[in-house]
């Protein structure tokens, strides 16, 4: 691994979400730390078990490598995984199938995967558009965005599966809309892996770069073969091969997963003491508003230290270090009435820098939010909740002016935090204060 390495470009969703209209804008992922596993019971024992087993697999999502887990040092983090939690619920099923919903500190777990000597990886991830084509019985079919009224049963196999590998890695998949499934020279270019037609086909999609994949049976077994088209990658095809369908979209995903991690994690040295979070501030328009700004963020008890990196048409970016968890600055933050944070909503509503150039409107996307865990042990339904357990995760815009600003950006290992500034939401002292 080498250190500080910084992803050049950004990122986006898996197909849960609709790929907007204009290429490449950046997003984070905020949920690398939440996960779900199956238990035995809500005995102290099981839960134990429950907290090592989600412990291992943040491991592995926040290095991107499952070699990870053979690190010395992390046999002995894994046994104390509940010192990293944060919060929990216990999914109690009928039959069952009972599920533990668990929540790590993103700063616990970074520093536990640096003590061990391991690679850490921010929450900026590269966003691939995954065209897959499935050949089986003699057809082949397109995995697209839907659900079953838009697919045959296979279309939608394919697609949950190749979903639930990208969830379980951390890493940001999208695949085309539907409109495209019934487009039998483009399924022949994608079988054939001819780059240059289907990126003519990828150009109003959101992505970082594209691969091409063909899956199809091999003796009793199913095959994966696939090239990639962009940020410098080899285009060379390669290729895995495993037993199910699942198995096959989690040695895909994995294989993809630790190409990039390879490429963009830092090493467990860079991981400092005391971790840093851009911030950034909408809604400053003068000195005055910049100066108590960062004069609100300084007088944060968890805050180390506070200070100005870019300053522009009223969006004020602050480096933080602080000490904690993430959670505990957001909720320090929170006391301020005057910084009101975004909304997924709002953050994806905003244009990035070339669009205000242009006059050019972003649209507004469906953010699907991760699912609220209980501080004390809370027991729910496994079915009630079923809705919400997969994926875990939220998507937010991670907005940048130029490629500067987003390398800048991609050098925290945790997500940009946006505001929006309201100094009317206090009324002041006569000194102004």
């Amino acid at each position: 691994m080498q250190a500080a390495r910084i992803i050049r470009q950004s990122l986006r969703l898996f197909g849960v979400l609709a790929l907007m209209a204009t290429p490449a804008a950046a997003v984070t992922v905020t949920g690398l730390y939440s996960v779900e596993v199956p238990v035995e019971g809500s005995q102290p024992q099981e839960l134990e078990q429950g907290y090592a087993d989600g412990l291992s697999r943040v491991f592995v999502r926040v290095s991107g490598t499952r070699d990870v887990l053979r690190n010395e040092g992390v046999e002995e983090l894994l046994a104390n995984a509940e010192s990293l939690l944060q919060s929990y619920q216990f999914l109690r099923s009928d039959t069952g199938n009972h599920r533990l919903r668990m929540s790590f500190g993103a700063v616990g777990v970074n520093r536990a995967l640096a003590s061990a000597d391991a690679p850490v990886w921010g929450a900026n991830r590269p966003l691939t558009l995954a065209w897959i084509a499935v050949e089986e019985g003699g057809r082949r079919t397109l995995v697209h965005q839907g659900s079953d009224s838009t697919g045959t049963g296979a279309d939608e196999q394919w697609r949950r599966v190749f979903q639930d590998a990208a969830v379980d890695r951390g890493l940001p998949v999208g695949l085309p809309p539907a409109r495209y499934r019934d487009d039998r020279e483009l399924l022949s270019d994608i079988w054939g892996q001819f780059t240059s037609s289907v990126r003519r086909s990828s150009e109003d999609m959101e992505h970082d770069l594209m691969s091409l994949v063909r899956v199809s049976r091999s003796g009793s077994q199913w095959r994966a073969g696939w090239v990639f088209d962009g940020m410098g990658l080899d285009s060379t095809e390669q290729s895995v091969t495993a037993d199910t369908p699942q198995a096959l979209a989690a040695a895909v995903v994995g294989r993809w997963a630790e190409m990039f991690a390879d490429r963009y994690a830092v090493a467990g040295s860079d991981v400092g003491e005391s971790p840093q979070v851009d911030i950034v501030v909408h809604g400053v328009s003068n000195l005055k508003d910049y100066a108590r700004v960062n004069g609100v963020l300084k007088n944060l008890s968890p805050v180390v230290d506070a200070g100005a990196t870019r300053a522009r048409k009223e969006q004020l970016t602050l480096r933080v270090a602080f000490s904690g968890e993430m959670e505990q600055l957001k909720q320090y933050i929170a006391l301020d009435p005057r910084l009101v944070p975004l909304s997924e909503a709002e953050i994806s509503r905003m244009p990035t820098g070339d669009e205000k150039q242009s006059g050019g409107q972003s649209q507004a996307q469906p953010v699907q939010r991760a699912p609220q865990g209980g501080i004390a042990l809370a027991e729910q339904s496994t079915e009630s909740a079923a809705a919400s357990a997969n994926p875990l995760f939220v998507y937010q815009p991670l907005l940048a002016n130029n490629e500067e600003e987003s390398e800048q950006a991609f050098e925290s290992l945790y997500q940009v935090l946006h505001y929006r500034w309201q100094p009317a939401s206090i009324v002041e002292s006569e000194d102004g204060e």
